[in-house]
């Protein structure tokens, strides 16, 4: 995981290592391993992810990368091993960017390897790479299952070639269907990622993107409303008023439709923004993130978590690469959270899963709540009864509301 502001924090140690109190309760938490690229190829205006065009990291070769995510993988695993965690193997693998496929895939591969070597891989491992429609082909998708990924998301957006140039994309829609099939053909599950809510797409437009999307029959389906993040390109157009600001009901409306098209089509929601066609294509991965799991984040402003413990990296490649250079830990900052805290992000994160959230973890008044929003509708009353709160469509759309009620100040 790696958004572009760090937050405030500790310092860390320069040496990255952990406190003996990360050792409790390991057994029972998933291992995974996030691996961020921070290189893309045209920085699009609505994107906040600590990433990078190649004007804008001068002095830092993209070439040299792999080596460096290979140096912080062996600090890793010496940095766990001394905190009595390094025996799991990773169960989940996810190069995240920026745009991962950017890079060789034989420096995608050697990563890979980095991470077998340090920690094995369970058997039934998931390993997934972001790609841009237009940044593989089927050679290397071909040489990406090779290398031992399962997983590939491609960062789809629209099929609507005015939302997309909107949104700074680059690739041809009718590209899709070429990389959904290649994939499939080199035996990789595939995944879409969608944005709706782009300032000047309509409702129709938005159909035609599930129209395509649904039409290559992927095993999972993402759906996010755009976010207009503050110091992005897009935050200043709209503040100029050179594109009109996301409309909330319009957003609304195209999350229903989603939910109504994709149920129809034999996919099931099992988070906010996450669809798949069975149980066992979900994505593990950012399934570990929203229930509390261990993982190591390697790269640039990546963000880690182990037992209780999170930190994150220096944001710049350049500030990356020399503090590896000179054996010391990339990390910026962290924090040791506190029982309560744990407890908040607990129900911020599980109330928006499928399986819900046990109820138990709510306090009193949080408790107390839940009768309110099952009269309201935005709660399901069955699974409160079995003590699991399910939020319904109505209460996907409100989430935000429905966790303050749950959490209030």
């Amino acid at each position: 995981m790696s958004p572009s502001a760090l937050p405030l924090g500790d310092p860390a140690p320069t040496d990255g290592r952990l406190p003996s109190s990360v050792a409790g309760g390991a057994a029972e938490r998933d291992f995974g391993v996030y691996l961020h690229v921070p290189f893309c190829r045209v920085r699009c205006g609505y994107c906040d992810f600590n990433t990078y065009t190649a004007d804008e990291v001068r002095g830092v070769k993209q070439s040299d990368y792999a080596g460096q995510a290979l140096d912080e993988i062996g600090l890793a695993r010496r940095v766990l091993e001394d905190a009595a965690v390094g025996g799991r193997p990773a169960s989940t693998v996810f190069f995240g960017g920026g745009t991962p496929t950017l890079l060789p895939v034989s420096d995608l591969a050697r990563m890979l390897d980095g991470v077998r070597q340090a920690w094995g891989l369970t058997a039934d491992a998931e390993v997934t790479t972001e790609a841009n429609p237009d940044s593989v082909d089927r050679d290397a998708l071909f040489e990406l299952a090779d290398a031992g990924f399962t997983r590939v998301s491609f960062g789809m957006q629209s099929a609507v070639p005015h939302v997309l140039a909107t949104l700074e994309r680059t690739h041809d829609p009718a590209r899709v269907p070429r990389v959904v099939q290649w994939a499939k053909e080199a035996g990789l599950a595939t995944s879409l990622d969608l944005i709706y809510g782009t300032p000047g797409e309509s409702l129709d437009d938005w159909s035609a993107s599930l129209d395509l999307a649904l039409a290559q029959e992927p095993d999972h389906l993402s759906a996010y409303a755009l976010i207009v993040e503050t110091g992005t390109k897009l935050a200043r157009q709209i503040a100029r008023g050179e594109v009109a600001e996301p409309d909330d009901e319009l957003h609304a409306d195209m999350y229903e439709l989603a939910e109504a098209r994709l149920t129809a089509a034999g996919y099931d929601w099992y988070e906010l923004s996450n669809w798949a066609r069975t149980p066992t294509q979900l994505s593990r991965h950012n399934l570990a993130y929203w229930t509390g799991q261990d993982w190591w984040g390697i790269g640039p402003g990546a963000h880690s978590h182990v037992g209780g413990v999170r930190w994150w990296n220096v944001k710049h490649p350049a500030a990356y690469a020399q503090r590896l250079a000179a054996g010391e830990s990339p990390a910026a900052g962290r924090e040791a959270l506190e029982e309560e805290t744990r407890r908040v992000e607990s129900v911020l994160l599980q109330s928006r899963l499928r399986r819900g959230l046990e109820i138990e973890l709510l306090d009193a008044e949080g408790r107390t709540a839940v009768a309110g929003l099952i009269a309201d509708g935005l709660v399901d009353g069955r699974a409160a009864l079995a003590g699991r709160l399910v939020l319904t469509v109505r209460g996907r759309l409100l989430a935000d509301a429905v966790v303050r009620r749950l959490l209030p100040d």
